[in-house]
């Protein structure tokens, strides 16, 4: 087993298909199939099945891109340690959010103290976030809940109301407070099932033996808001991430308080990434 033969597995893993895998290693698409080739041929292992233009990868492959995940990313560790000095001049901190609202002062003096590195900010659920860090396509997280992984480093950022809201001027707007028994008989627009916000309202609601069903569902904070401000129904959201979009109103849900605890979480073993620890000591001054 060479570095070179598992570093092409594992190109050609991570971005599905061994063009692309020599794209990103500069090498020759056939030097690429020749590596694995040989790798699998040493070990009597089938890693991709490739069928005519499609390659998909194996089980005995998903068991091995594990490995090779940690792999590569403690070679990442080794290489920013040995070039401490040039730890924060250039690179790229990769955050994925159910909202960015918790972190925007932080990643806006992250930024201030470290110009040269670029940050990439994408979007999902809670369980959407977490499958990006197992993955390794992503270095901080935030979360609207506390996870329990014993491989997760867990940042409190503190803890939120989860409200309902509405159309300033649709039919729902002049309540000021609303029940789960009355949410129940309203239409309402929610996250797609992988929403923390939407498993806390459902499990509270049903504790109380009422079943809140989405009339429309739908992916994204976003794509929820724009539903609700055009009057279809009522959505829910923690308080701090309310927005102040002016065509939308607050509706609080009464009885005992239904809480988003947000955090900022990290791969317990990537603790030695020295933009992990910075953004992470930054996000703590503020809390």
């Amino acid at each position: 087993m060479r570095y070179v033969q598992l570093r092409a597995f594992h190109n050609v893993a991570i971005h599905g298909g061994f063009s692309r895998a020599a794209e990103a290693l500069f090498l020759t698409q056939p030097a690429i199939s020749d590596q694995v080739r040989k790798l699998e041929e040493e070990y009597e292992i089938l890693l991709f099945n490739r069928k005519k233009k499609q390659v998909t990868i194996t089980q005995q492959g998903e068991r091995l891109l594990e490995i090779t995940k940690r792999l590569f990313e403690n070679e990442n560790q080794a290489l920013e340690l040995l070039s401490e000095s040039r730890a924060f001049s250039s690179g790229t901190l990769r955050i994925k959010v159910d909202s960015a609202n918790h972190v925007l002062s932080s990643i806006r003096r992250f930024r201030e103290k470290f110009p040269a590195i670029h940050i990439e900010i994408r979007t999902g659920n809670s369980d959407e976030v977490i499958k990006s860090l197992y993955a390794y396509e992503t270095d901080i997280g935030v979360l609207g809940t506390v996870p329990k992984n014993a491989d997760i480093d867990v940042v409190r950022l503190g803890e939120s109301r989860i409200i309902a809201f509405a159309a300033k001027t649709g039919p729902f707007a002049e309540n000021l407070a609303l029940s789960l028994g009355d949410l129940e008989k309203l239409p309402l627009v929610m996250r797609e099932p992988g929403s923390k916000t939407r498993q806390k309202i459902e499990a509270a609601a049903k504790k109380q033996n009422f079943n809140l069903h989405p009339l429309i569902e739908a992916e994204g904070r976003e794509a929820v808001q724009e539903i609700v401000a055009s009057g279809a129904g009522i959505g829910f959201v923690s308080e701090k991430e309310f927005s102040n979009d002016a065509r939308l109103v607050p509706i609080a849900i009464k009885g005992s308080a239904i809480l988003m605890q947000e955090t900022l979480v990290s791969l317990r073993e990537r603790s030695g990434s020295k933009l992990i620890h910075a953004f992470k000591e930054m996000v703590q001054q503020e809390i």
